[in-house]
């Protein structure tokens, strides 16, 4: 099923680039610092953090896989290190990771492939290891619920300076910013209540500084400011269009975004951010024109490359929408 999926978003994508005139020195633009995941046990890349401790190095897993993750080096594509995971249950969709102020890894098993129908889901948490190299971790596991029901999600975020943590929920209409508790309690139940409203969200992260957040969907990204623990002002941020988006962090040094995708070898993107040494536009100059309660204008911005919008065909997403819906009932169906 998720093949289909994959599929499905990739015609889309050609379609899209069929649509519209794209400068084929696009790509050529982001200085020629994207990589290739090589290692072959990771096949569905659903998540992606940039390492606090060892610059250039990126954390990723698979969303139905053992309790484990893979460090690897953006240098060569190798992966440097596999963490296994003990003291956690058996994970059912990881969808998301992310690192926080402490130093720790967050890994969101937050997916719900039955539309939102399991009534929690858990956060495992380890130590960013010192040394790189394979190994086994006891990890801190919390069960999260969300006040108004169950939900399915794709993006965990942890705020760099605070060390909260927030989930943005997965819908084809557009889903809901979830805040969890101050502290999590690795006791009891973590009630993440709903602060605020996203587009369709694949994938999230916060920038270092903590002053922005960066939600991606399957066409496009926005970048939210962060003010008072709320979404600000919103603007389209520069993203590349991939056969199944599916994560984006920020570098270690806040200068620009990884976009990455699932599949066998598959590929990572940078995309520089304006103002930050980089060559993009769009940006900061973007958020003029970006609605104050960030909610309102967060679904706009399908297909954005090198900063500027693409009108997307209103047929095409209509029969994305149409293909998505029957993915879904295969698989509630099949489960």
């Amino acid at each position: 099923m998720r093949s289909l999926r994959r599929t499905v978003i990739t015609a889309a994508a050609l379609l899209m680039v069929g649509s519209v005139a794209m400068p084929a020195v696009a790509a050529a633009a982001d200085g020629g610092e994207d990589f290739t995941i090589k290692d072959p046990r990771i096949t569905e890349s659903s998540g992606l953090a940039a390492s606090r401790a060892h610059p250039g190095v990126y954390w990723t897993h698979n969303d139905q896989d053992e309790p484990r993750v893979f460090a690897v080096d953006s240098k060569t594509g190798e992966t440097v290190a596999t963490i296994t995971l003990k003291g956690v249950g058996k994970p059912r969709d990881m969808e998301a990771i992310s690192v926080g102020p402490d130093g720790d890894v967050y890994v969101g098993d937050i997916g719900d492939n039955l539309g939102g129908s399991w009534d929690h889901v858990w956060i495992y948490r380890f130590p960013e290891p010192r040394e790189l190299k394979d190994a086994t971790v006891r990890a801190t596991q919390y069960t999260v619920r969300y006040a108004d029901g169950p939900r399915d999600a794709e993006a965990l975020m942890v705020h760099p300076k605070t060390g909260r943590v927030y989930i943005a929920s997965k819908r084809e209409g557009g889903g809901g910013l979830y805040e969890g508790p101050e502290r999590l309690a690795s006791s009891g139940t973590n009630v993440f209540r709903r602060i605020g409203e996203v587009p369709w969200v694949t994938d999230g992260a916060f920038s270092p500084d903590g002053e922005e957040l960066v939600l991606r969907s399957y066409f496009s990204a926005r970048g939210y400011a962060w003010t008072g623990g709320r979404l600000g002002a919103d603007h389209a941020v520069s993203a590349p269009l991939q056969g199944q988006s599916e994560s984006v962090t920020y570098t270690s040094d806040g200068r620009a975004l990884m976009f990455g995708t699932e599949g066998e070898q598959s590929d990572v993107v940078r995309r520089e951010l304006p103002g930050k040494g980089g060559d993009g536009d769009g940006g900061a100059a973007g958020s003029a024109q970006g609605s104050a309660n960030g909610g309102a204008s967060g679904t706009g911005g399908a297909g954005d490359m090198s900063g500027k919008q693409v009108a997307v065909p209103a047929g095409l997403l209509v029969a994305v929408a149409v293909v998505v819906f029957a993915v879904r009932a295969r698989r509630r169906g099949g489960r």
